[in-house]
């Protein structure tokens, strides 16, 4: 499974961004979509995670009610709406896969075994 994150960039505290994940070389499976994000000097934390097909999402509490996981269908990007953004949620953020038979997706990291190269949120004061 290849994975390409994109639309990382600065904001402004309060502000806006939608992050999106390609996800190629898994079609006739079902795959785990999951957003990690590591901030400097910490560790890398789970966000959020959705089931494609199927669409069962998972959220970490960090970003529950401000983040959002979508995907349209099966072979598009999935999505990672961040809003009312805050400075602690300066971060690269990656998106890794896993294949699972399960109904749900979980958001620690184990099991995910293909991994994007991250983009990188900034938030400003």
């Amino acid at each position: 499974v290849r994975l390409v994150e994109s639309g990382g960039g600065s904001v402004q505290a309060g502000g806006s961004l939608r992050l999106s994940c390609a996800a190629s070389g898994y079609t006739g499976y079902t795959l785990c979509i999951g957003w990690f994000r590591q901030a400097p000097g910490k560790e890398r934390e789970g966000v959020a995670a959705i089931r494609t097909p199927g669409g069962n999402t998972i959220y970490a509490a960090s970003g529950q009610g401000r983040f959002t996981i979508s995907q349209d269908n099966a072979k598009s990007p999935a999505y990672l709406h961040l809003t009312s953004l805050k400075p602690k949620d300066t971060a690269m953020y990656y998106c890794a896969g896993a294949f699972v038979s399960r109904p749900g997706c979980s958001i620690s990291e184990a099991g995910y075994a293909n991994w994007g190269k991250g983009t990188q949120v900034t938030v400003s004061s």
